[in-house]
């Protein structure tokens, strides 16, 4: 009897050769296809499991302690020394040094933290061989569960291992967001989020899921209530993330709380506004990056050792206010953490007769969880306009790897959004319970009106 595996590889054979080895995953590369070794010198260790257990006192419901909070950092990097490091700095942190005085990058020693569930590496093994990018590189077959291209020949299978990392299964969140003005005042919106990351799904055998998702096409579920401030709260929004969105557009439906009625929400993709984020980042940089990846031509720079967030346990303790965050002209340098780690560098270059309001972006990818930890993306002149970071921490109780805190920063209105501000929140739940079907128009109309 046929496996899964050989079935799709078959299926997808016409769509890409077969080419990665498996053989290598857990051996010279780490389950995800990291290098498992360390760099010559010794500043980037090897990867040795990534964090998996939880420090002493941690218990289930909590901020997550800092695992690394006796350290301290190894220099500072600022603008009067940037010059010293700049091979390992992106043109983002280079312009961000420049642009405020105030602005510096304090970088410690390198923990590779990043980890999954063995069942997510066990998938990333079996699929290794079969996946492939299907439609022009709108879509991906061949694979469920785990990352699809441990071993990847062109930018846009890096980004797909962005699109599809495990994030669990089902998640909820409870984050605010605030585009401080020049001063540093700010208006706090609060979401609550919850998502189905049906790619991930570990309810069902995989065959079904595998079916599923060519036959339905939904990558993930989504749903977004904002609860503060008044005059925002009460709209919930529900997303069918599309895998091949270029086949089929992503399906929205929006729930008003003064019309008290449902209604299929306004285009939420590419270069539209994104939710209450008073025009600082596009639909697209939610998460980093989202969405069909259709209008660029995607380039596979190469693996460069960067300077990049890593370990942001500051940020996400909830022994620091939102306040202590919020400063004007970017966050509070002194509770971010950067370390030094390989990323995959790609550039996507918008095509010929599409349009978007980033002509190019530049994206750094973390080699051990595929999290896009950094962007620089640029404007119609080609000139820098706004520099994306994500502050990552291992949720060590789920094995996920995952950031606490975006910052998107525009270079030329002076100001940035943070999205992600947990610090005053109740903690994320990844035991969350959840099946396709509680993300329908008719729950959203029930949950809505009660």
């Amino acid at each position: 009897m046929k496996t899964l595996s050989s079935v799709l590889c078959f299926l997808t054979s016409v769509a890409a050769v077969c080419a990665a080895d498996p053989a290598r995953l857990g051996a010279d590369l780490t389950p995800l296809g990291g290098e498992k070794a360390g760099n010559a010198d010794g500043s980037i260790p090897a990867w040795s499991g990534g964090l998996t257990t939880a420090p002493a006192g941690y218990a289930p419901g909590m901020h997550h302690p800092d695992p690394f909070a006796g350290e301290q950092p190894l220099f500072t990097i600022t603008a009067a020394n940037a010059g010293q490091y700049a091979d390992k700095l992106t043109a983002g942190q280079q312009a961000l040094l420049k642009a405020y005085p105030t602005y510096t990058i304090p970088v410690y020693k390198t923990h590779r933290s990043a980890s999954n569930p063995q069942r997510i590496y066990d998938a990333t093994r079996q699929y290794a061989a079969t996946a492939a990018l299907t439609d022009g590189g709108n879509g991906i077959s061949g694979c469920v569960v785990g990352i699809p291209f441990t071993q990847p020949e062109n930018g846009l299978q890096v980004i797909w291992n962005h699109l599809v990392r495990y994030r669990g299964v089902a998640a909820e969140r409870f984050i605010g967001q605030a585009a401080p003005q020049r001063d540093g005042s700010y208006n706090l919106v609060q979401f609550e989020d919850e998502f189905l990351f049906n790619y991930c799904r570990d309810d069902i055998p995989q065959e079904q899921l595998a079916r599923e998702l060519t036959e339905q096409n939904v990558l993930i579920y989504f749903k977004q209530a904002v609860t503060a401030p008044a005059r925002l709260a009460g709209s919930i929004l529900v997303v069918h993330e599309t895998m091949d969105q270029v086949k089929e557009k992503r399906r929205a439906w929006i729930y008003n709380a003064g019309q008290r009625r449902v209604r299929l929400a306004p285009s939420v993709e590419y270069d539209n506004p994104g939710t209450a984020a008073d025009g600082m980042r596009t639909s697209d940089q939610f998460d980093m990056f989202n969405g069909a990846p259709d209008r660029y031509e995607w380039k596979l720079v190469g693996k460069k050792e960067m300077f990049v967030p890593y370990n942001s346990y500051k940020l996400h303790s909830d022994s620091v206010k939102v306040a202590d965050i919020l400063k004007p002209l970017h966050i509070n340098q002194d509770l971010t953490r950067y370390e030094l780690h390989r990323v995959w560098v790609v550039e996507a270059t918008l095509k010929p007769g599409t349009n978007h309001v980033y002509s190019r972006r530049t994206f750094y990818v973390d080699e051990d969880s595929w999290q896009v930890l950094a962007v620089d993306q640029y404007d119609g002149r080609g000139q820098l306009w706004r520099v994306s970071e994500a502050h990552c921490i291992n949720y060590y109780d789920a094995q996920i790897f995952w950031s606490t805190l975006e910052v998107h920063t525009d270079l030329l209105a002076g100001r940035y959004l943070a999205i992600g501000l947990d610090n005053e929140n109740k903690m994320y739940d990844y035991n969350l319970k959840r099946t396709p079907q509680d993300y329908t128009p008719q729950k959203l109309r029930q949950e809505g009106v009660r």
